[in-house]
């Protein structure tokens, strides 16, 4: 993550994918799954994980049980930082 976080530029200014990025996931009120924007939408998990660290977004976690077996799963949200910096 140290790594990660020096990259981080000084002055915030998102790139166009960290801007599609947030657009997407302003539109998914309960957020999107690393997996399906990875996989889905070519978005690389450094990018995501940079979105983390900025601020722009947060990962919750979920439990779910189904048919007997319990699943975690992480989902991908906006926040409020976020939603301004899509605003310009």
């Amino acid at each position: 993550m140290r790594a990660l976080r020096s990259q981080l530029p000084r002055k915030l200014r998102p790139s166009p994918e960290w801007r599609q990025a947030l657009q997407l996931l302003a539109r998914s009120p309960r957020g999107a799954i690393e997996d399906v924007l990875e996989l889905g939408h070519g978005f690389f998990h450094e990018m995501l994980a940079m979105l983390v660290l900025a601020g722009l977004a947060t990962v919750v976690t979920e439990t779910l049980r189904v048919d007997g077996g319990t699943f975690t799963i992480e989902r991908m949200r906006i926040t409020d930082a976020g939603r301004l910096t899509i605003r310009g």
